[in-house]
């Protein structure tokens, strides 16, 4: 055999993915696991030495299929991944004085060290399309010509170049039209089938069968595909591992859940057909889809630092989603988050471009994303950014857990709070994004005032006032004023009660004089004692309760007005009350209606399913 026949032979079989059989392709799939039409495109520009530029939309694979092949069809090559929207002027490259051998000083040009890896590197600009003018025209030189200032980059080991973004213009931020340019670059539009997709995500899930998944994704008609592109689809496929509801693997698009719907004819959203596909995803994965689970919020960031995932977490101001972060992150991590909030943080602030002592620009993070420890990176107000471009700068480190090219180390997640753009009737001062950026959070989350368990710890800091205000809150006003008393108002008018101040000074000002529309004349009196129906209440007067209850039942099996106060009462108790009180409770869930006594068991927290099976159990104890 001769020597060429033997090198080109190794070279094709670089070329061939490694083949590991999984529970979706035990056996290669048709036609072998050949390289996808990218894959072959990428080894046809490195092999010419020509700029190659991909368009194709987002999330079907590009920047993975880079980040994956060349390792493994070039060995020994590294991937160099400039993501375009993060980029400023001087981060490739900047005039600096430089001490020379004789000890003048000289100014000289240096280069972004990544762009000197010291071996051969294939450079990759993501969100090509998404830099600045400036940025753009440093990009052209590397593309036209593999140079940067005075640095040729062959010279520095580079191999290959290539310009990749989603050519919509919803979502980049130029285009180019300059032929002097163009004539530089060979172009490929790709489509979904044209990644290796579904290979890697058979990858991911080694144990469950994706091919009915794959069947069904397939059988969807373009514009559902472009929604529920290949990342989206992970997404919905993490939910599922987790046992989560798997429409939370959707992006929000500017507050709103985005639903999987067929534009009509006159180009309205059709029908809207998100259960019915998500139900057969689940179905063909062989998963199930909650429409709910207890505890939603505590378990999405759990189940975030366990894997490692990016999650949104969207609610109105005053719901708790800053703190319960900050408690589970410090429980799952042992340490507070790195917190960072976006109306006062710039790209700038979390990393600069410096010289090294090797004559190259490198990166300077900041000292709160640096060290060892464990980090969960908190992203508040997250759609209230101190400058327009910082949702496109913060695509990179929400899907390559890097800043400007640099990893940051043990990052463990990554929670971004928003408020959604309505509320109460009122428009919020929140920035738009586009579907490029919502679809990078693996979970986006709706949070409900009642999903954050903030009640326990406002009884645990401020004891019975707390209750009683609670009380009140949960049974003397409506849905739309339970709306405008947050979590943060209730502690706000606890304080003023116990600082002897007037209630209104508590709710949320409107201007003009107006204050949020919530009556305060059932909290004043509840406070002075004038009248009170809570379960310390109950529990004090157990005997008359239970007559009342006894009585009712007698009356009507359904109960009357006395067994649905005892029914509310005890529902809308927290875990700690109910405790508190837990035979007065037995005795009174003997008189109770059985189709009020279901409801004690479904949808609630284990914490709370454990009290009522105990209650159950001493309630039956009490009737033998």
């Amino acid at each position: 055999m001769s020597t060429a026949g033997t090198a080109r032979d190794t070279r094709e079989s670089a070329r061939t993915p490694r083949w590991e059989p999984t529970a979706t392709y035990p056996d290669p799939p048709e036609g072998g696991a050949a390289p996808s039409r990218l894959e072959r495109f990428i080894d046809a520009m490195i092999a010419m030495g020509q700029t190659g530029q991909v368009f194709g939309e987002h999330g079907i694979g590009k920047t993975s299929t880079f980040l994956s092949h060349i390792p493994q069809a070039h060995p020994g090559t590294e991937v160099v991944l400039l993501p375009a929207a993060n980029l400023t002027p001087d981060d490739l490259l900047v005039n600096a004085p430089v001490r020379q051998d004789g000890g003048g000083l000289a100014l000289r040009q240096l280069i972004m060290g990544r762009l000197r890896p010291g071996r051969p590197f294939v450079l990759v600009i993501d969100d090509s399309l998404q830099a600045g003018d400036t940025i753009q025209s440093q990009l052209m030189q590397i593309a036209c010509n593999w140079t940067l200032g005075e640095h040729d980059l062959r010279e520095l080991g580079c191999v290959g170049v290539f310009l990749a973004d989603n050519e919509s213009s919803s979502e980049t931020g130029t285009r180019r039209t300059d032929l002097a340019i163009l004539d530089r670059m060979a172009t490929i539009r790709i489509t979904a089938n044209d990644t290796s997709w579904r290979r890697r995500l058979a990858e991911r899930y080694p144990a469950r069968d994706l091919g009915g998944v794959f069947r069904e994704w397939a059988g969807l008609t373009p514009e559902l595909r472009r929604l529920l592109s290949p990342r989206t689809l992970q997404h919905v496929l993490d939910c599922a591992e987790e046992g989560l509801p798997l429409r939370w693997g959707l992006p929000l698009l500017n507050g709103v859940r985005v639903a999987l719907t067929e534009p009509g004819r006159d180009g309205r959203p059709g029908r809207d057909r998100t259960d019915e596909v998500l139900d057969r995803i689940a179905a063909a994965a062989g998963a199930a889809n909650p429409d709910r689970v207890a505890d939603p919020v505590r378990r999405i960031l759990r189940a975030a630092v366990r894997n490692r995932w990016a999650v949104l977490l969207q609610g109105p101001p005053g719901c708790g989603k800053t703190e319960i972060t900050r408690q589970v992150a410090a429980e799952e991590t042992g340490r507070a988050p790195v917190y960072f909030s976006l109306p006062v943080t710039a790209l700038e602030d979390l990393c600069v471009p410096v010289p090294a002592s090797d004559g190259t620009l490198d990166v300077l993070l900041t000292r709160s994303l640096l060290g060892p420890e464990p980090k969960v990176v908190v992203w508040d107000e997250y759609n209230r950014p101190k400058d327009k471009a910082a949702f496109a700068k913060l695509m990179e480190v929400t899907q390559e857990w890097s800043l400007a090219g640099r990893p940051i180390e043990n990052l463990r997640a990554q929670v971004a709070l928003q408020n959604p753009p309505y509320h109460l009737g009122r428009k919020l001062l929140v920035s738009t994004n586009n579907l490029a950026q919502a679809s990078r959070f693996t979970v986006s989350y709706e949070v409900l005032p009642e999903d954050i368990p903030a009640n326990q710890w406002l009884i645990d800091t401020y004891g019975r006032t707390a209750e009683t205000v609670l009380e009140w809150w949960k049974n003397d006003i409506d849905d739309e004023g339970r709306e405008w008393i947050t979590k943060r108002t209730l502690e706000r008018l606890i304080k003023l009660h116990l600082a002897g101040e007037p209630l209104e000074a508590g709710l949320v000002y409107l201007g003009d004089g107006e204050f949020a529309p919530v009556p305060l004349s059932g909290l004043e009196a509840r406070l002075a004692e004038r009248r009170a129906v809570g379960l310390h209440d109950i529990a004090a007067d157990v005997d008359a309760w239970e007559t009342k209850l006894a009585a009712a039942v007698r009356e009507s099996s359904e109960g009357t007005a006395d067994s649905d106060t005892v029914h509310r009462v005890l529902a809308n108790s927290e875990v700690s009350q109910l405790r508190e009180h837990l035979p007065e409770v037995a005795r009174l869930l003997r008189h109770l209606p059985p189709k009020l006594r279901a409801t004690y068991l479904v949808g609630q927290a284990p914490e709370k399913q454990r009290f009522w099976i105990d209650a159950f159990a001493e309630m039956a104890a009490a009737g033998r």
